[in-house]
């Protein structure tokens, strides 16, 4: 769900863009490769796991080569649940593709979240390294974040609004 309203948002605010949606279920790695900007969304499942469907490409994708490409993160997770873990999958995956050649748009500040622990903060521990959505028990501020997010990835981007 948190993809769609990505896509929806991004494309009301430019509607020159027309972004496919795909599911890492239904989607070889390999399709990656045609675009020069992806947006990659997982989440964190128990205490800091992949999501079976990440973890069925996870051998794979660290032979990926975003070497030209800039990707944006974006991640579901649990604070008050696994606040120990919370978004340890974004930082996982952020600490494969920036290795292979990502450039990284998109940091969230970590304002706002209560949780003990994540492997999705930057070094300076300020910022997640992407957009970390908890619809458990922030969903009011899903959607304010998602529009503040878009807005904040086009203009890194240099992509003009409307």
């Amino acid at each position: 769900m948190a993809a769609e309203k990505i896509k929806a948002q991004l494309e009301a605010l430019c509607p020159q863009l027309d972004i496919p949606l795909l599911n890492i279920k239904d989607t070889s790695l390999d399709d990656i490769a045609q675009f020069d900007i992806v947006l990659l969304g997982i989440s964190t499942w128990d205490f800091g796991e992949l999501q079976e469907d990440w973890e069925a490409h996870w051998d794979d994708i660290h032979g990926v080569d975003f070497t030209g490409k800039t990707a944006a993160i974006f991640g579901l997770g649990d604070q008050m649940g696994y606040a120990e873990w919370f978004q340890d999958a974004v930082g996982m995956l952020h600490d494969v593709i920036v290795p292979n050649g990502a450039d990284i748009v998109g940091y969230w500040p970590n304002e706002g979240y209560d949780f003990i622990a994540s492997k999705a903060l930057t070094e300076d521990k300020s910022f997640f390294v992407g957009l970390s959505l908890d619809d458990e028990n922030q969903f009011d501020e899903s959607d304010s974040r998602i529009a503040k997010w878009c807005e904040q990835i086009l203009a890194e981007l240099d992509i003009n609004t409307i």
